[in-house]
């Protein structure tokens, strides 16, 4: 399965603004609840269908980089 491009969006009209996954009414924050809870991927896909394996992890290495652009020298 491809990746869409861009990986989240969001839109006034869908959520009320809410970051989702792209093609999903899937909201991000929700992945991110489920790994904090302790629970697998595989859970998280398992509830959420819509979202790929690929597009979640894809995510997921989105936020790695975002968080590790931001690391400062200690």
């Amino acid at each position: 399965m491809s990746v869409p491009d861009p990986l989240i969006t969001t839109s006034p009209d869908r959520l009320s603004g809410v970051p989702v996954f792209a093609g999903t009414r899937v909201p991000v924050q929700t992945l991110i609840d489920y790994l904090e809870a302790n629970d697998s991927l595989e859970a998280f896909l398992s509830d959420f269908p819509s979202v790929s394996r690929e597009h979640a992890v894809a995510v997921l290495e989105l936020a790695k980089a975002a968080l590790l652009a931001k690391a400062v020298a200690a």
